[in-house]
């Protein structure tokens, strides 16, 4: 089966939900409380897309955008090399412009999901490293689609995105490859990368 970035956008945006005020130090029950809840959104929002678009796109935004350590995706995504010989500024200006078309691309399409169930699959941890994986399986009518989150825990008990493997495919590998795609066609002008990213492409 193919999967798309924009596949992979819509099963990463499942889990998120605002963060709430009592942090949780178990990244199973965690994500799993998000997921549970990101699905009564999705379902209580459906119509929404087609009557409001900018509505929609801001509902899940601000659902999703809080869940993600953008500066640290946006990092390795531009890769050592780059973000070494990029300025403070081309950083800074490089991960706005990979959220604000992350974000877009994945509020755009979330809305094309119908009904569907997440499980989770929760170890029997009870001490957590810095860093986990949390292993999921998302199941529509046709089809179960194997997801594995690395999360990373903020410092208060907050378990940020730092990567997603879909299917096989891992997201933060293919952002870096297509990162390093521009670079080449545009000989490595990092101005000219961020003029030109998108992360709308098909894998």
């Amino acid at each position: 089966m193919k999967v798309t970035m924009k596949s992979i956008l819509i099963l990463a945006g499942l889990i998120t939900i605002p963060v709430f005020s009592i942090a949780q130090s178990n990244p199973d029950i965690f994500l799993n409380d998000r997921a549970q809840a990101m699905v009564q959104v999705i379902r209580s929002n459906q119509s929404l897309y087609a009557s409001n678009p900018q509505e929609f796109k801001s509902k899940i935004n601000t659902i999703f955008e809080p869940m993600v350590d953008f500066r640290r995706v946006g990092a390795s995504v531009m890769g050592k090399k780059y973000y070494l010989a990029s300025t403070k500024d081309q950083r800074q200006k490089f991960i706005a412009v990979f959220k604000t078309s992350l974000l877009d691309t994945y509020s755009s399409t979330l809305a094309q999901w119908g009904d569907q169930i997440i499980e989770t699959q929760f170890s029997e941890k009870v001490v957590f490293k810095k860093t986990e994986d949390v292993n999921q399986s998302l199941i529509t009518a046709n089809n179960i689609y194997p997801i594995t989150y690395k999360v990373r825990n903020d410092g208060k008990d907050n378990w940020l995105i730092i990567n997603i493997i879909v299917n096989g495919v891992n997201l933060g590998l293919t952002f870096r490859n297509q990162f390093q795609a521009l670079a080449l066609e545009y000989n490595e002008n990092i101005d000219e990368i961020i003029n030109n990213w998108t992360s709308d492409a098909d894998l």
